[in-house]
Order: C-alpha cells, then structure tokens, then sequence
C-alpha cells in the first residue's frame, strides 16, 4: 500500500485530514497527540495494513524560539513491506517545569516501552501511562534532558569533572 492509499485510508477511518508531508524523503503524517493511541491501534489492528512493528521513535527539540517538540514514529508491515512515518508535535512548555506529553504506545507495540524511556530521558518528553517511565541511559539523579538545544552539562556529577 503506498503512503497516500494509508492517508486515504485514514483519513475516512477517522474523518480527518492529517497534514501530510511529502517534500522529505520519507513522507510523514502529522497526528494529533490526542488521537495518537486509537490511530496507532488501528494501524496495528486493521488487516490490510498490519504495522506489527514498531521500528523507532524519535523526540526532537525545536527549540526554545519554536517553543514545540516533536515525536517520530516509525512504523512497519513486516508482512505487506510498507512503512509509514507519524509525527507529533506537543508544546514544549519552556515557561513551566511540567514536561511535554504524548500517550505511551507501549500498550500496542512491545518495543515503544524502552524507546519511551529513551526519549524521556534524553529528551525530556513525558509518555502518559507507560508502565515504567524512567531514565534508562543516564544515572537517575542526573539533572537535565542532554538532547534538548538549550540543556547546559552539569560541572560536577558527584565530585566529578563532566567536561
């Protein structure tokens, strides 16, 4: 199935139109945070797409200026040999210490539960309802998300240097 039978396709499951992205070279749809876990189901469940695969997920900081983070989801059909790229895009919220939010996937894909993590603790994107969100690369008492544009590296991680 190509990319615009899938927005098709999605687009009278769920009587929306999601702005499409064609100009990369992966082209991607951009979904609401809010619908993201009944999309993701159905795109799981429905038998003529089949993304039993969950490839990666990615969290990008756009910045203090954009004052919005994104979320890229990289779905597969092992079965069909069809790939689909989803993006969310949650404010950033730079003026609260509340971090971004996105629902968890972890439910539907197996492999979301430690790309979740990863993402939260490079990042700093919260996943609502994940079963275990916690750092999983750094040390639990570290301070920061290093992957954000404004994060600034500690001097001193318990007495030592960190650059």
């Amino acid at each position: 199935m190509t990319f615009l039978e899938i927005t098709d396709l999605l687009t009278s499951q769920f009587g929306t139109d999601f702005p499409v992205n064609t100009q990369n070279l992966q082209p991607y749809l951009t979904v609401p945070a809010n619908r993201l876990v009944e999309i993701c189901q159905f795109l799981r469940d429905d038998d003529r797409l089949f993304f039993d695969l969950l490839s990666c997920i990615t969290g990008i900081d756009n910045g203090v200026d954009a004052d919005t983070m994104e979320v890229v989801y990289n779905l597969t059909s092992i079965p069909y040999e069809h790939n689909l790229m989803l993006k969310v895009i949650v404010p950033r919220s730079t003026h609260s210490s509340k971090l971004p939010s996105v629902p968890s996937l972890s439910h539907i894909w197996r492999t979301a539960d430690w790309h979740e993590r990863e993402t939260f603790d490079l990042v700093g994107i919260q996943f609502e309802n994940h079963p275990d969100l916690r750092r999983i690369l750094l040390p639990t008492d570290w301070e920061g998300y290093p992957l954000r544009t404004d994060y600034v590296e500690q001097e001193l991680y318990h007495g030592i240097k960190t650059k």
